[in-house]
């Protein structure tokens, strides 16, 4: 079982991104990272008019990484995956990481008792409200026929789509994970559940990894740059901020969502 931690998880802070050799992408791409959007369409549809604004005039080639964690907690889950959905099927290179609360869904939906549970309590009743699930029904439902329910009410597409996500992305000397890594073990030998869980090990850890890492899972009130990794978790569904990190050659940019605070923000 994965510890609980506060939303605005404080953590011992590491060395800042100063001095220090700039990583890069290493090919003529412009990437668009997006940190963990958490069912708020509006903040997501909010980004997307700045990134598309920000490639006005812009003829290079240009791809877009969501870090994971479209689900649970805000709103409209459901018009998330759906407007993901399309812009994977559009011309932009979409590539998308399967974060924790995908993850804890799927297996859910798979049968698992104790993964629907554990939906329910981190912020996976907004999802199902999303997904056109009456909560006051549902709630009066047998276990087995609550995941029936939820299975349901996911169309096909949605799912097919979800069950795609990657675990982790290598760009040049950019590392892409939902969560972080562990320290001390290859890149290309970490486990999947690190990849989504892991906080305090990797969190905590000052020296090199196999390359920058970028991540979102753990919120911080704005975006978090150390020499190892940058963090682009900005608390988007109850702080109505949503940050895309901006990678082009050895540059790096932010753009953010501006937009209201949620006040019935779902349990996290």
């Amino acid at each position: 079982m994965t510890k609980a931690f506060s939303i605005f998880e404080r953590f011992r802070p590491g060395k800042p991104l100063v001095g220090t050799a700039a990583p890069s992408l290493q090919d003529a791409t412009r990437l668009y990272v997006v940190g963990d959007i958490h069912g708020r369409l509006d903040c997501l549809d909010d980004l997307l008019a700045r990134i598309e604004a920000d490639r006005a005039g812009y003829e290079g080639p240009v791809e877009y990484i969501f870090l994971g964690d479209l689900i649970d907690r805000g709103p409209d889950s459901a018009g998330v995956v759906s407007r993901l959905l399309a812009l994977s099927q559009a011309a932009t290179p979409t590539r998308v990481l399967m974060g924790n609360h995908e993850e804890v869904m799927l297996v859910a939906m798979s049968g698992d008792r104790g993964a629907l549970a554990m939906f329910e309590r981190i912020g996976g009743r907004a999802t199902m409200r999303s997904y056109g699930i009456d909560l006051a029904a549902y709630d009066a439902m047998a276990i087995d026929d609550r995941i029936t329910a939820l299975a349901r009410a996911v169309p096909e597409e949605h799912l097919a789509f979800v069950s795609a996500f990657q675990d982790a992305i290598v760009i040049g000397d950019y590392r892409f994970v939902h969560a972080g890594v562990r320290p001390g073990v290859d890149f290309d030998r970490q486990k999947t559940a690190d990849l989504r869980w892991i906080r305090s090990e990797f969190l905590d850890h000052d020296a090199p990894f196999d390359g920058m890492i970028v991540h979102g899972h753990t919120v911080t009130e704005d975006v978090t740059r150390r020499t190892n990794r940058i963090g682009i978790d900005t608390g988007a569904y109850r702080s109505g901020r949503l940050t895309s990190l901006v990678l082009e050659g050895a540059t790096q940019r932010f753009l953010q969502t501006h937009l209201p605070a949620r006040a019935d923000r779902a349990k996290a």
